[in-house]
């Protein structure tokens, strides 16, 4: 497994991190996705055997949400717990 963070300029909302979520999460070979809104950007958890890391990106990028940099592992800590979470009706 591999952790990298994406930069994504362009999160800025709660919209914003539940797009970044479903594009991402199910993906063959990804873990574990995380956002930070509040530093723009995606904690990634991924088997770079499976994921296309490059695929991944032009699909954010389709989305809406470009990449604009990466970082190899964690460069940002997100607080655990105290999250209401999503959920669409």
């Amino acid at each position: 497994m591999s952790q990298i963070t994406l930069n994504v300029p362009d999160i800025s909302c709660a919209h914003c991190e539940k797009t970044v979520l479903s594009t991402l999460q199910g993906k063959p070979g990804v873990n574990s996705v995380q956002v930070s809104i509040a530093s723009k950007k995606v904690l990634l958890d991924y088997d770079e055997s499976t994921l296309d890391l490059d695929q991944a990106k032009a699909d954010l990028d389709e989305e809406g949400y470009p990449v604009e940099s990466t970082e190899q592992g964690f460069t940002v800590q997100l607080p655990k717990g105290g999250f209401i979470p999503l959920t669409g009706k």
